[in-house]
């Protein structure tokens, strides 16, 4: 378990946000940390098809940067 996993699942306590479902906290972490590794592996993707490579402070094209 990671860092972060262990952190939201003790938020998750804190805050029983666990309850309504009745799934105990690890589970929900690790489900909420699955679905951040499909989202920033499908944004990855579209990135890519639109020919972006995006990062902190990046607006510039991959094809413009190939032409520098």
């Amino acid at each position: 378990m990671t860092k972060l996993e262990e952190k939201i699942e003790g938020v998750l306590n804190e805050y029983s946000a666990e309850n309504e479902s009745n799934t105990p906290d690890f589970i929900l972490a690790e489900y909420l940390m699955d679905c951040l590794k499909t989202f920033n592996r499908h944004t990855k993707r579209r990135d890519e098809w639109y020919g972006v490579h995006l990062e902190p402070a990046n607006k510039y094209f991959i094809k413009d940067k190939q032409n520098d």
